[in-house]
């Protein structure tokens, strides 16, 4: 598994980028590929946790999504993590 941190901006783009991106996180939710996703209650940033197998696949994965590279939306970490309870 993954996880991966974003921070958000006040970049009026990113909020209409959202709506697909959403979307988007529903689909991969339900093929497995991630397991759950939020915002931080002040909005400056959220967390997504990805069930994929490796480093390559989770590129893939957020290449998939242009919202990731939206103007308001930074990666600011991605770390495997190998959690002990599910």
């Amino acid at each position: 598994m993954f996880i991966v941190e974003l921070s958000f901006g006040d970049e009026p783009d990113r909020l209409a980028a959202r709506p697909a991106h959403r979307e988007r996180l529903q689909a991969l939710r339900q093929e497995g590929r991630l397991v759950m996703a939020g915002p931080f209650p002040d909005d400056s940033g959220a967390v997504l946790i990805f069930d994929v197998p490796d480093a390559e696949a989770l590129a893939a994965t957020l290449a998939e999504d242009a919202y990731y590279r939206t103007p308001g939306v930074t990666i600011i970490s991605q770390r495997e993590w190998s959690p002990i309870v599910r």
